[in-house]
């Protein structure tokens, strides 16, 4: 039952042993703050993956994946912007002429 395409849906579970606290200045930090007050965070290595090399490209990779995730956004409310006030709410031109002429004052 299913066709067989189990063989497709195999999930990678990487190696918990790559995933250390040392290096990771972030938790290093955060262990040094625990220990400062005499306590020690047995569960932390649980978040050493979302400071780990492989899955955080540092501090400009995260601005340019910020910018750029919310960039189409930012370019689909300009463009709506352009549109509406260029064909909806089109202006009279007629009347923006110079005020200065021989009737204006």
């Amino acid at each position: 039952m299913g066709g067989g395409h189990d063989h497709h849906n195999e999930i990678k579970i990487p190696d918990w042993r790559q995933y250390k606290v040392d290096g990771i200045k972030e938790l290093e930090f955060l262990q040094k703050q625990l220990a400062a007050r005499g306590l020690k965070d047995p569960w932390i290595r649980n978040e050493v993956w979302r400071y780990h090399p492989s899955n955080y490209g540092g501090a400009i990779k995260g601005l340019a994946k910020a910018f750029f995730r919310s960039f189409h956004w930012a370019f689909l409310a300009f463009a709506v912007t352009v549109a509406v006030d260029k064909y909806v709410l089109k202006k009279d031109d007629s009347h923006h002429g110079s005020h200065h002429g021989k009737d204006h004052h």
